[in-house]
């Protein structure tokens, strides 16, 4: 795999948890203003799906191999 396919990969998963993480924290901000059970109950799912998607492993030919 070329390294411009790795990139792009890298890249899409850094921008949907970093957006999973704008979303989640407006949750918090609606939790704290208008409906506090709510929010948080949604916040909470979305913040933990946020750093999944940022943990994720990419594909075999794009992680780097520390063994050699």
């Amino acid at each position: 795999m070329t390294t411009t396919n790795c990139i792009r990969e890298k890249g899409s998963k850094f921008i949907l948890g970093f957006l999973l993480l704008i979303a989640a924290a407006g949750l918090v901000v609606f939790g704290f203003t208008l409906l506090p059970i709510i929010g948080f109950a949604l916040a909470v799912p979305v913040a933990v799906l946020a750093v999944i998607v940022i943990r994720a492993r990419l594909n075999k030919q794009c992680e780097i191999d520390f063994s050699s």
